[in-house]
Parts: C-alpha cells; sequence; structure tokens
C-alpha cells in the first residue's frame, strides 16, 4: 500500500509510539556536505587523532580531555538556576550526517551562565554515551555546543535511557523524523518542527553536573565548560535503532581523571 507507506514517517513526528524510517520509499537527501576526517574506528579512531593531524595534539597530551566518568559524589553540581538554556523553537534545521556523527545545524539559541554568554552552533548525538555517570553507560548522549564572542566553548549534555513505554522527548521524534534519508554519509535533509520548550523544562527541573573539560572530537580543545543533565531523556526503542543503525559507534573512550597524565601518554611510556 503505496499510501500507507507514504504517511508513516508523518505519523512518526506526531507520535512517539509510532516507527521511524518504515517508509518503502523515503525521500532523496535534499543535498550534501563535506564527511569529517577522522572516525572512531581503527587508525581513524581516538587512538590515532593526532596521527591524523597534529593540530590534534591535545588529544594525546591533554590533561583535562573529556569525556569523564562521572562520580556523582565527587563532581560539581551547578547551582540553582545559575545557567539559563533558551533555544527558541524552529520550523525545521539542516540535519547532516558527517560520517563521524549526526548533527544539527542550529544558530539561535543562547546559554548564560553566571560567568559568560554564549550562542548555540549546533547539537548532535553519539552512540553509546561518551560520558559515563557512576560508571554506567547509556544507549546515547546529545550535545549541545554553544560559542562565545571570545571563542570559548560550553556544551550542554544529555544521557538517553530507552522508555518502557514508547515515549520520546517529542523534540527528538522531530528530528530523527526524516533520519533514513541521511542513511549515506555526506548528505543532509531537513528536520520537523523543534519546539524545545520540554527540553528546556527537563534541565530546569533537574540537577545539573558541572566540570572544565575539553571538545570530545578533534582537536580535543581543552577549556570547554560542561553541564549536564542528571536525570535522562526518553528515547523510544524505534528512534534509538533508527539512529543506532545510522551511527553505529561513535562515542571516545572516558579519559583519566582531570588534572593528571592523558591516557595516550601513559599506554605510551609503558610500551617504550
Amino acid at each position: 500500500m503505496k499510501v500507507v507507506a507514504s504517511i508513516l514517517p508523518l505519523l512518526a513526528v506526531a507520535s512517539a509510539s509510532c516507527l521511524h524510517g518504515t517508509s518503502l520509499m523515503p525521500r532523496s537527501a535534499d543535498g550534501r556536505v563535506d564527511i569529517n576526517p577522522y572516525n572512531y574506528t581503527n587508525t581513524g579512531g581516538p587512538l590515532n587523532w593526532y596521527g591524523l593531524d597534529q593540530e590534534n595534539t591535545a588529544c594525546s597530551t591533554g590533561k583535562h580531555q573529556s569525556p569523564i566518568v562521572i562520580e556523582t559524589d565527587d563532581i560539581d553540581y551547578a547551582q540553582s538556576k545559575s545557567i539559563r538554556f533558551h533555544v527558541p523553537s524552529a520550523d525545521a534545521a539542516k540535519f547532516e550526517n558527517l560520517g563521524s556523527g549526526l548533527e544539527v545545524v542550529l544558530t539561535n539559541g543562547t546559554l548564560t551562565t553566571k560567568d559568560s554568554s554564549y550562542k548555540l552552533a549546533q547539537f548532535h548525538f553519539h552512540t553509546p554515551s561518551e560520558h559515563r555517570i557512576d560508571d554506567e553507560y547509556y544507549p546515547m548522549e546529545a550535545h549541545f555546543v554553544f560559542e562565545g564572542t571570545a571563542g570559548d566553548i560550553a556544551v550542554v549534555g544529555f544521557v538517553f535511557e530507552l522508555s518502557q513505554f514508547g515515549y520520546s522527548t517529542p523534540l527528538f521524534d522531530s528530528v530523527f523524523a526524516h533520519i533514513d534519508d541521511i542513511a549515506n554519509p555526506g548528505t543532509f535533509t531537513k528536520t520537523g518542527h523543534l519546539d524545545f520548550s520540554a527540553l528546556t523544562a527537563h534541565l530546569n527541573a533537574h540537577g545539573i553536573y558541572q566540570y572544565t573539560g575539553s571538545l570530545t572530537t578533534p582537536p580535543c580543545s581543552e577549556n570547554v565548560k560542561w553541564f549536564l543533565s542528571t536525570e535522562p531523556l526518553a528515547l523510544n526503542v524505534q528512534s534509538y535503532n533508527a539512529v543506532k543503525h545510522i551511527l553505529k559507534y561513535n562515542a571516545r573512550y572516558t579519559q583519566n581523571a582531570l588534572g593528571q597524565d592523558n591516557l595516550l601518554e601513559i599506554a605510551a611510556k609503558e610500551l617504550s
């Protein structure tokens, strides 16, 4: 039934319990984008990011690298109402498959802390989660990347847990509605309507871990301010499987305790 097949992607946006990507005739991608020069396996992976480009020095020698294992008894927490996360709704946004990850390009959001203000650059996804909490990993993690006027960076992160009841945070139903259109690296499409109100309410209603680390992708720049929600977001199994099918594995391994020698340096010394 071609009519039924054609409306399934639309139903996936409206209902969190609907299957994603079940259309027999998915839309084609809207265009092409450049693929990132790094990945997460073999010689393209984190163990060799410095080998791919010497500008990635911090990936191998930095002492404040992310992600980390968050120990809930030791980590700092952001003070109540000390950060303001604000992303207005958008009719649609560019959704890219960069080979190393899936990224939504959106620049109309802001993050305000007691010390700085930042503008949203993009948000993207990792499977599985990059951060672990008390050594527990999660199926997926989203990073909202903000940039300050001086080039400083802050990231607001959320981990996901699979819903027992087929529910997803509505924002991500809209993001993933046409994910099958960008199954091939180097392609992009458009999301559905994006409403961030539930995500903002979730962040404001729970604790927020905070620490200073690095980008988890090359060039692994340090002095990045991290803010991670203590409470996982809900994601239905269908959406997760659709994302995982494309992303496969794109999580950097957890790094050493902040301030200590880089794990790659430690390993190199042992080998020599």
